[in-house]
């Protein structure tokens, strides 16, 4: 018997418990928290040591734009630290600025697809990425995250989908396809925007042939910030849109 089979067995069936219940430290690493001014930092000088370290622009002396951020973790020399709210989301882009360098409040209100229910379907769109965001949405269809015991699945057609979910940067070759993709989504339908490049272009942002942000090219309803965001994060932000957020349990750990 191959030795998968007897773990498998042993081991019986795994599945997350999110959204029933808090993802745990494994769907949960140190990174996937938003960083925040640590609570022994002064916010002035930390933010103004931090702006020249990061290299998207996330940190100004004001505040940290969480749709800009990298999570690359230079801002942990000066003074911050990763422990922001688990499963970040908001339906501007403006929503993912923090003032003073704080939490981003806890965002439940983008719902365009309540009326649906509780089935959703979702069709992927890479418009450019370097697949780390791509790899984390589709990984909501394997056996551990098992996103159609939500009702959430994938399919092949625009024409099918109620959600269209964008990853990567928006370079000139995918415009017009992703234009199209959108106009072929029935009504009531949604978009949802996907990681740092979508958001604001990333580490990719300036460069020849891209067009950031996403929300300049297709009207966006929700953004998931990260580099890349966790299954959960993507998972939460589906959820939000289907109005289903509100009715579960408290899903920070």
């Amino acid at each position: 018997m191959p030795s998968w089979i007897g773990q498998a067995i042993k081991r019986g069936i795994l599945t997350s418990r999110f959204p029933r219940g808090p993802g745990s430290e494994d769907e949960l690493p140190e990174t996937s928290r938003p960083p925040v001014l640590s609570p022994t930092s002064d916010p002035l000088p930390t933010l103004t040591r931090a702006t020249g370290d990061c290299p998207t622009g996330a940190i100004d002396p004001d505040g940290l734009h969480h749709g800009k951020c990298v999570r690359c973790a230079r801002c942990t020399r000066k003074g911050f630290v990763f422990a922001g709210p688990a499963h970040p989301c908001a339906d501007s882009r403006e929503g993912l600025y923090a003032p003073g360098g704080g939490p981003l409040p806890e965002h439940r209100n983008a719902s365009p697809l309540a009326p649906l229910g509780r089935s959703l379907q979702l069709f992927l769109v890479d418009a450019g990425s370097c697949l780390a965001c791509n790899l984390e949405v589709l990984a909501l269809a394997n056996p551990y995250y098992d996103s159609s015991r939500l009702g959430i699945t994938f399919v092949n057609s625009p024409h099918h989908a109620d959600v269209l979910v964008v990853v990567g940067i928006p370079t000139d070759p995918l415009l017009g396809p992703l234009r199209r993709a959108y106009e072929a989504l029935p009504g009531p339908k949604a978009v949802l925007a996907v990681g740092a490049c979508a958001l604001e272009g990333g580490i990719f942002r300036g460069n020849p042939g891209t067009r950031a942000p996403l929300s300049d090219t297709v009207p966006v309803d929700l953004f998931v910030p990260g580099c890349p965001p966790t299954p959960l994060d993507i998972l939460q932000g589906v959820l939000t849109l289907a109005g289903r957020a509100n009715r579960l349990p408290e899903v920070h750990p």
